[in-house]
């Protein structure tokens, strides 16, 4: 049966969550959020673990009763067409955010032709169709909702196999990739460990992941508080600082190679959504009305932006490979 994204989901649709870290149930409430970008009901709960600190959602809607979330609404699923007018300024943007991830890729790994890259969490397809037409690499995405017809529609001239599941679902032939991608998508999982654990044994010797998340310890956290966008509830299972962040990669059974206070993903819009939801108290934003804002706000903070890299706004990334054993 399909939720009511009209009204707050009711109880019967949450499950209780131990700490993903060390399996407690020994917590403290850390924060209430709300679905601020659209503006769903419903409030949303998340918890500091006691023993080892980690900050997760607890209760958690079923991974059944999640799904309709992730609707039509949802940015990475949407189509160009979906936005109208605004089109324009979409493509960009997210030709923008693929040429990001491209380098920061690249710095990390060099692609080619021979490069099998796999990206968890793939969405619309976007970042591997910019690195197939760039360097002609061999892609496959990964996402638990059904974008074949959205990916096959929007990257015609690409060839992408996607695969609808979970990364611990899906057929693929460990050993298999010299790079997997996670843009955004850990916060979601309803298993981190255990995915991360999965692409390890995807990966070929020598093959590295690139997993970007939004960073607790940051900026935009300490200004926004509960309407902070990296809440983003209720699809975020998990908020990561940078302590627990690495701490995640060592459970995993990876090798942190590097360490990025920055991400692909743009700081700015943190910024400005933090500030909008502050506002809008959790009665969604209308980025058709926000447009014009947005990017006067985007020109007159260009020359702090500059300096992103520096500052700790929002975002994290981290390149790492399996962990050699004795």
């Amino acid at each position: 049966m399909p939720v009511d994204l009209t009204a707050p989901p009711p109880p019967e649709y949450f499950e209780p969550v131990p700490c993903y870290f060390c399996g407690s149930t020994n917590r403290e409430h850390f924060e209430t959020a709300q679905e601020d970008l659209t503006g769903k009901p419903g409030d949303f709960t998340f918890v500091s673990c006691r023993d080892c600190g980690l900050v997760y959602q607890h209760p958690r809607l079923t991974i059944d009763h999640i799904k309709d979330y992730y609707d039509d609404e949802y940015v990475a699923h949407r189509k160009n067409q979906s936005w109208g007018v605004l089109a324009p300024f979409f493509e960009w943007l997210m030709t923008k955010l693929d040429r990001d991830k491209d380098a920061i890729v690249s710095d990390a790994f060099p692609l080619n032709e021979n490069t099998h890259v796999l990206d968890v969490g793939c969405g619309a397809g976007g970042f591997l169709a910019h690195i197939q037409k760039h360097y002609g690499c061999p892609c496959t995405g990964v996402d638990f909702k059904d974008l074949s017809q959205v990916i096959a529609e929007l990257h015609p001239e690409q060839s992408i196999d996607f695969k609808c599941g979970t990364l611990a679902e899906v057929d693929l032939e460990p050993g298999s990739f010299d790079l997997v991608t996670m843009w955004h998508f850990l916060e979601h999982d309803y298993d981190p460990l255990n995915t991360l654990q999965v692409a390890r044994r995807l990966l070929k010797p020598g093959g590295q992941m690139v997993i970007e998340v939004p960073r607790l310890d940051s900026v935009s956290h300490t200004l926004y508080r509960d309407r902070w966008p990296g809440w983003q509830a209720p699809q975020h299972t998990v908020a990561l600082d940078k302590e627990q962040f690495i701490r995640m990669m060592d459970l995993a059974g990876l090798e942190v190679v590097d360490y990025l206070p920055y991400g692909a993903y743009p700081g700015y819009f943190y910024m400005y959504a933090g500030l909008a939801f502050k506002r809008h108290k959790g009665k969604g934003l209308d980025l058709s009305k926000s447009i014009k804002t947005y990017l006067l706000g985007q020109i007159l903070t260009a020359p702090v932006m500059l300096f992103e890299k520096r500052l700790n706004l929002s975002m994290q990334t981290i390149v790492c490979r399996a962990r050699e054993t004795n």
